[in-house]
């Protein structure tokens, strides 16, 4: 009997080991390949606390999330290093609505880091990028941008 749990925990540690990792994190406990993203439309928006045009697209961006629902994902990304801790405490403050990216583990983007903010990309469902969007985002213009 404890060979076969033996063998069995075995196997399942292979399995496991065998499959992708993730991409990136999020702050509602969810993790995402880019590949198993193909087919979806992805929104991603870089901020900081201490860029004010990034604070104030905030709304807007609730608001695109809010209308949007499963159709297209949106995920906020800091700018600046921090801890899961001090994202979830950033998110709190600023009553920001959608999902997070958690920086650690660092989270891989098929597009180099924006060198200004605000800065938008998106994926599109085939995979292909839009962006970086700079300037402050409204519902309409993103959903200008998801047109294109």
């Amino acid at each position: 009997m404890n060979l076969n749990k033996t063998i069995a925990l075995c196997f399942l540690l292979l399995i496991s080991g065998c499959q992708p990792q993730a991409d990136f994190h999020s702050d509602d406990q969810q993790s995402y390949q880019w590949q198993q993203l193909q087919g979806k439309t992805v929104v991603v928006n870089f901020f900081a606390e201490w860029c004010a045009p990034c604070l104030r697209e905030v709304p807007e961006l609730n608001r695109f999330y809010q209308q949007k629902g499963d159709d297209v994902k949106l995920f906020g990304v800091s700018f600046d290093p921090m801890s899961n801790q001090q994202l979830a405490a950033l998110k709190s403050k600023h009553h920001i609505g959608y999902p997070l990216v958690l920086p650690n583990p660092a989270p891989k983007f098929p597009f180099e880091r924006p060198k200004m903010l605000p800065a938008t990309y998106i994926v599109h469902s085939d995979g292909s990028v839009t962006g970086p969007l700079l300037g402050e985002q409204t519902v309409e213009s993103l959903n200008q941008a998801l047109r294109k």
